[in-house]
């Protein structure tokens, strides 16, 4: 295992700057996740990291060594690319140990490392099998087992889990978040789906434009964002944002005004009643759309021009174009300034 440190790295494509001078420190066997939007410079310093990619200006280490010249296969380090890369004609065996073929390991010693990791992974009963004839959990566990065999100091994900199905992305979330618990290895994983990032992650690294924006705990990010993006990325259904101003000790909507206010949609609760909730953030609007998704149901809503996303109890189903109140408690509003998108507190 190793520890991983950014010292101001950039990457440049001609005059375009992909990666613009960022800090970061990844402790041994730590598991961080680089969430953003596509373009936004995760997978680029993912693939510096791995030395797929050279490093235009600052410094690179792993493990307290400078990096930054050094080839991939010198950097003690595992990739798991988005599309597997195995090789279809090779047995998973094969696939496997793939990367234990040149070394001088004796060849027992070869097949113990692949009988092992094949346990740990659940793919022993497949290890004569070829790719063809395995569900793509069963390839991308095979993706792992290539990369988990060398013993590496980290593992570097990039988006592995986006080829698979809803509901095979969640029992991988699970497996490989497992798989670390275990075995402990330093763990970089790129993806631009942040409940892979909430749900897997020691840390969070928001990335927006080649910059860092914040890092912090999955807790950290929910629930004190340092600005609107980060609100709007972190957490789903993606935050309210209503334009306001201060109104005494609270606040109220406003069109015009200086602040922006946001709340989660399960903040934001649907009212059954006709009397309203004294402080908090009390909203009206038409509904335009609903999601009962069983437990409990989501309530699209058109505030004056603003869409807002609201909660429901699990059997109201609100008519669509009907009128509906719902209400925030204090506590649960965030204050962003309109013009800088900084936050500014809680409410």
């Amino acid at each position: 295992m190793a520890t991983i440190e950014l010292e101001k790295l950039v990457k440049r494509y001609g005059k375009v700057e992909a990666v613009r001078g960022i800090d970061l420190s990844i402790a041994d066997g730590e598991f961080v996740v680089f969430v953003g939007p596509s373009g936004c410079g995760k997978s680029t310093t993912l693939r510096m990291i791995a030395g797929l990619e050279d490093i235009s200006g600052g410094a690179l280490k792993i493990g307290g060594d400078m990096v930054n010249e050094r080839e991939p296969k010198q950097r003690n380090i595992a990739m798991v690319f988005q599309n597997y890369a195995i090789y279809p004609h090779m047995t998973v065996r094969q696939n496997i140990g793939f990367g234990l073929y040149t070394s001088k390991i004796a060849r027992a010693e070869k097949n113990a490392r692949i009988d092992e990791v094949a346990r740990i992974l659940g793919l022993e009963a497949y290890l004569e099998r070829r790719p063809a004839a395995l569900s793509g959990g069963q390839r991308q566990r095979v993706a792992i087992g290539r990369a988990m065999v060398r013993n590496p100091s980290a593992f570097l994900f990039d988006e592995p889990l986006s080829n698979l199905d809803a509901q095979l992305r969640a029992q991988m979330r699970i497996e490989i978040k497992r798989l670390h618990q275990r075995l402990k290895t330093t763990t970089v994983y790129v993806t631009h789906d942040q409940v892979e990032a909430m749900t897997m992650a020691d840390r969070i690294v928001v990335m927006k434009d080649g910059n860092i924006l914040q890092v912090g705990t999955p807790t950290e990010l929910y629930e004190s964002p340092v600005d609107v993006f980060t609100a709007r990325f972190i957490g789903s259904p993606s935050m309210n944002l209503l334009k306001g101003r201060r109104n005494g000790a609270g606040v109220a909507p406003a069109a015009d005004g200086d602040i922006l206010i946001g709340v989660r949609p399960h903040d934001l609760v649907t009212q059954t009643g006709t009397d309203k909730v004294d402080g908090g953030l009390h909203l009206e609007g038409t509904v335009t759309a609903v999601e009962p998704l069983g437990s409990e149901t989501l309530v699209h809503l058109d505030v004056a021009g603003t869409p807002v996303i609201a909660t429901a109890p699990a059997r109201l189903i609100p008519a669509t174009g009907s009128s509906l109140a719902c209400h925030a408690t204090p506590g649960s509003l965030y204050l962003f300034d309109a013009r800088t998108e900084k936050a500014l507190g809680r409410l």
